[in-house]
């Protein structure tokens, strides 16, 4: 089983078109909406993973099968990796960016948290919700 084969780049064309459309909508909401940092991010979030579930099942991974326990495993592994992702790069960056602003801090994780993110949930949806029985690349 290889790790970056054909559904490793499937997954960076729908990564890109969520990132480019989740950071809109992220930084937008916070910059210029001045909500807070947790329900920026998770509005991007929530947005882009219904989007994401229906790319990554058909087009990246061509998986087929349909159950509520692969539904649950998606939801659980986007909640992992975002409350993970985030979680860490808050403090991270506040401590990386102390003598700066908090709205740089608080952007700087953003993005250090968007990149976190991105590689936690390759994984989880990759070797958990759609591993495919086989083991196979498509």
């Amino acid at each position: 089983m290889k790790l970056f084969g054909k559904q490793f780049f499937r997954f960076l064309i729908v990564g890109v078109i969520n990132t480019l459309t989740g950071s809109a909508i992220m930084f937008i909401l916070y910059n210029a909406a001045h909500l807070s940092y947790w329900f920026s991010s998770a509005c991007n979030y929530v947005i882009t993973s219904i989007v994401s579930f229906f790319l990554n099942k058909y087009f990246t991974f061509a998986v087929k099968e349909w159950s509520l326990l692969m539904v649950a495993a998606f939801a659980a592994n986007i909640v992992c990796c975002y409350c993970f992702a985030y979680g860490i790069a808050k403090p991270v960056m506040q401590y990386a960016l102390q003598s700066q602003s908090i709205k740089i801090q608080e952007n700087g994780a953003l993005f250090a948290g968007m990149c976190l993110f991105t590689g936690l949930n390759y994984a989880g949806q990759r070797f958990i919700v759609f591993n495919s029985q086989k083991g196979e690349e498509k």
